[in-house]
């Protein structure tokens, strides 16, 4: 066997570039590479397009078969075909195995045969499918000693600066001590305080199920049998799933909404609200929060992802894609599935959307998910000091009180870029107009 990975320059380069994600996967392949050799092999690594690294590595291995895991966008559904047809003019089979997903595409259809477009659904045949056993790692995994290795790149060679977030600890050897310490006393309390923004009550496995360093079959085999909380956190392993799904079915996502309906859309994509908006500096303390938390581990969680989004698009009327690309240059668990999903569901653009007249409150969403005020202070240090009275809208403190504690209002922290509620109503009102327009069109 000879375990082969290709930096592909389209993908480290392209669309999604992203030192975060890079630096991560270059750590889990050195330590994959460890394990590899205590078995008796080693990683072999190849810079370049794979449809010609892949064919001529199978070539000089002499193999008649190559295994990949499957993947799901269509950038990679186009690669993998192409480098299927380049071997098989060699004689060589290519197989493409489950392994980033609990049920593949093909598995789940509504009775007519047609994929799901609503998540409830979809879960319910999801669920009664049975989970993938999982197989243990060999401990010998004897290699072809002819081949040359290569070696693992540094960021700087990939002509990639090296971002600036402290981001979770790389590797597989990481994610099982995550995995163990979640199942074990992490799980607990998860359905009811999941979206508490202090508490961190999420498993933070995203990353390691994003780079493969954990199977989602691996993780639910870790979890007690039954309860509420496991069932939950299924139901949330599912959701990742059925937005792998629609990106299988209906690739053109990733470029245009679900819901057409919707493509008509009046964006401001105002350029000075939306650097506000990156760099945590829109004057909503828990927006900032959330965006400052990203840039700083490249990571936020996911109640955060959800008010963020909703405020970029609804309250500052930028286009989803405009998030979705920000989010993918920093986020370490960037997935263009997940992402996609997660921001075209916020912006009512997706399947089975938030309804485009529910919009978050970001003052409500901040007294009900960080009610003292702990994740806030956390991540926006201007705001330390300001009683917990204030801290979901410091721009409503008098002058005295925003001397005494040390956050002067255009000073050290912005007042609010926008009223959300004259927002939200002119939000309702495009979204409506777009819907009829394309009824009336």
């Amino acid at each position: 066997m000879a375990p082969l990975f290709v930096l592909d320059e389209a993908l480290i380069n392209g669309r999604w570039r992203s030192p975060n994600r890079v630096a991560f996967m270059l750590a889990c392949l050195r330590e994959l590479d460890v394990d590899l050799r205590a078995r008796g092999n080693q990683l072999h690594v190849r810079i370049g397009n794979p449809r010609v690294a892949v064919p001529a590595f199978a070539a000089a291995a002499g193999a008649i078969d190559v295994f990949v895991s499957r993947d799901y966008s269509p950038y990679a559904r186009r690669r993998d075909g192409d480098v299927k047809r380049a071997l098989e003019q060699n004689s060589v089979a290519f197989h493409a195995h489950r392994g980033t997903l609990i049920h593949e595409p093909e598995e789940i259809a509504t009775g007519a045969g047609e994929p799901y477009s609503v998540f409830s659904p979809f879960f319910r045949t999801w669920a009664k499918l049975a989970t993938p056993r999982v197989t243990p790692a060999p401990d010998q995994i004897p290699g072809v000693s002819r081949i040359e290795a290569g070696e693992l790149p540094d960021l700087a060679t990939l002509g990639i600066l090296r971002g600036s977030a402290e981001v979770i600890e790389p590797g597989e050897a990481a994610a099982l001590r995550r995995l163990e310490i979640w199942a074990n006393s992490g799980l607990p309390g998860y359905a009811s305080d999941r979206d508490v923004l202090a508490n961190e009550r999420t498993s933070r496995l995203s990353q390691d199920l994003r780079w493969g360093s954990l199977s989602p079959s691996q993780i639910v085999s870790a979890l007690p049998t039954s309860g509420v909380d496991r069932e939950k956190f299924i139901s949330e392993l599912a959701w990742r799933e059925f937005y792998f799904h629609v990106l299988w079915h209906h690739p053109t996502v990733l470029r245009e909404p679900f819901l057409s309906q919707f493509a008509t859309i009046r964006w401001d994509n105002d350029s000075v609200r939306f650097e506000a908006w990156k760099t945590g500096r829109t004057g909503f303390p828990v927006v900032d929060a959330a965006m400052r938390q990203l840039l700083a581990t490249g990571y936020m969680h996911n109640r955060g992802r959800m008010i963020v989004a909703s405020f970029l698009t609804k309250d500052l009327h930028i286009d989803w894609r405009l998030g979705e690309a920000h989010f993918m240059e920093h986020l370490v668990d960037g997935d263009p599935a997940s992402n996609n999903g997660g921001w075209q569901w916020a912006a009512s653009t997706g399947t089975d959307p938030q309804p485009y007249f529910r919009i978050f409150n970001p003052l409500l969403q901040s007294k009900r998910f960080d009610p003292e005020g702990v994740y806030i202070r956390r991540w926006v240090a201007e705001l330390k000091d300001v009683p917990t009275a204030w801290i979901h809208e410091p721009a409503t403190m008098a002058p005295l009180e925003q001397a005494a504690a040390g956050c002067v209002i255009g000073k050290d922290y912005p007042a609010p870029i926008v009223n959300h509620a004259i927002e939200r109503d002119r939000a309702i009102a495009d979204y409506a107009a777009a819907r009829e327009a394309t009824r009336s069109g």
